[in-house]
């Protein structure tokens, strides 16, 4: 009979609209962390990030699971789970209170940071995170980390993530559904960004964008802060319907050309070959060109990448984004992605691929468990670094506890 989970393990389960993936790690004293269990296969009952038949996706994740059980060689109970989807929204917002003993403790850091998110929000919505992004104090600062800090007042801009409240019963259900107790619900794109990004470009200032099957993660880092995200609902899928829609085939044959013919780049002189094709009824076989194709994934691609710029110019974060941009999630495997990014956004490109002191298994040197590997070592820092300045908060674990009644009354 299979062990139960052992404290010492971290399990991330990155709930994608078309994969669901399941990492087990064990952290190591060397500060690595040994992949003990891997468990991946197609999502169902998700679109665009968010569950829409629960039965569905809890036997996809209940699957998933048992995948990677069965590799790690115990039952996994537990786990860090990523959450994303159109319903997602943030703002920036200020707060300030006075220091009460002539200098900055726990208490105080914590109370200016629940006075910055004390703002009306839509009544749909539930906070997720509030991620300080700077501390000031008596007009002083930035400052990272102001504990200890003398003065009478104290400052901060934090920013606050929220998501629909039913979405995230819903996926809290579906995970409950499957066996799984949430210990952490996490953005996504902030768990791709702890795995993909280097401290340079944390500090320096980076646009991340995260194109998985239903939508497209952004977040801007600048002086180590978390400065602006944002979710677009256009991603890998929207890509792959296009084309059957276009040459009139099935889903999985646009799914099969995307992936072995597909290119974003509409003046690339490779695009000289023909292309066998099914149609949507599985009976008659045509041939059509690789321009064809591409043109088709051009165009979306194009939108997207306007919309990305559209978003940066909007919100002022140019002068901030000064390393470039990563991309990450399978979405941006299309080949020559980083080419087109490069040229729409005048600014260098690169993919992004999980990162570790020492090399990873080959299996996961890739931007498809960027997620998911994001999701453990959230996981692991906030277990050795248990402050509010961390992507949990106390206040975002006392969110998160509410989250869990709320499952509870539904069952």
């Amino acid at each position: 009979m299979a062990r139960i989970q052992p404290e010492q393990s971290i399990v991330a389960i990155d709930i994608g609209t078309t994969k669901i993936c399941v990492l087990v790690g064990m952290p190591q004293e060397d500060g690595t962390i040994a992949i003990v269990g891997i468990g991946t296969l197609p999502s169902h009952g998700l679109s665009r990030g968010v569950v829409v038949d629960i039965k569905q996706a809890s036997e996809s994740i209940k699957t998933a699971v048992e995948q990677a059980s069965l590799m790690a060689g115990f039952t996994i109970t537990h786990a860090t789970v990523g959450i994303s989807g159109a319903h997602i929204q943030s703002y920036n917002s200020t707060g300030m209170i006075p220091i009460t003993k002539g200098f900055v403790k726990d208490k105080d850091i914590a109370a200016v940071v629940a006075a910055a998110q004390a703002i009306a929000i839509n009544e749909q919505q539930q906070v997720l995170h509030v991620i300080p992004q700077w501390y000031m104090v008596d007009g002083h600062g930035p400052l990272s980390n102001p504990e200890g800090m003398h003065g009478v007042r104290l400052e901060t801009q934090v920013h606050v993530i929220t998501g629909s409240i039913s979405s995230v019963q819903n996926i809290m259900s579906a995970c409950s559904m499957a066996g799984i107790h949430v210990d952490d619900i996490v953005l996504e794109q902030l768990a791709s960004a702890q795995a993909v990004l280097t401290p340079d470009e944390r500090n320096l200032g980076v646009i991340m964008v995260d194109i998985g099957g239903g939508t497209a993660d952004i977040a801007v880092y600048h002086n180590n802060s978390l400065l602006h995200t944002k979710v677009i609902a256009i991603a890998g899928n929207h890509v792959t319907r296009d084309i059957a829609i276009v040459l009139r085939t099935s889903l999985p044959e646009a799914e099969r050309i995307k992936r072995e013919h597909g290119s974003v780049l509409l003046d690339n002189s490779e695009l000289n070959n023909e292309v066998l094709m099914g149609a949507a009824d599985g009976q008659q076989v045509s041939i059509i060109h690789q321009k064809e194709v591409t043109a088709i994934i051009y165009a979306r691609v194009h939108e997207l990448l306007s919309l990305i710029n559209q978003d940066i110019a909007s919100n002022q974060l140019g002068s901030y984004i000064r390393t470039g941009l990563v991309l990450t999630g399978g979405g941006s495997l299309l080949p020559h992605f980083t080419e087109l990014a490069h040229r729409m956004l005048n600014m260098p490109a690169r993919i992004g691929i999980p990162q570790s002191n020492k090399p990873l298994a080959p299996e996961l040197q890739s931007p498809i468990y960027a997620t998911a590997y994001g999701l453990l070592l959230h996981a692991i820092h906030k277990k050795e670094q248990p402050r509010l300045d961390d992507l949990n908060s106390t206040l975002t674990n006392r969110i998160l506890q509410r989250m869990k009644s709320w499952v509870a009354d539904f069952f």
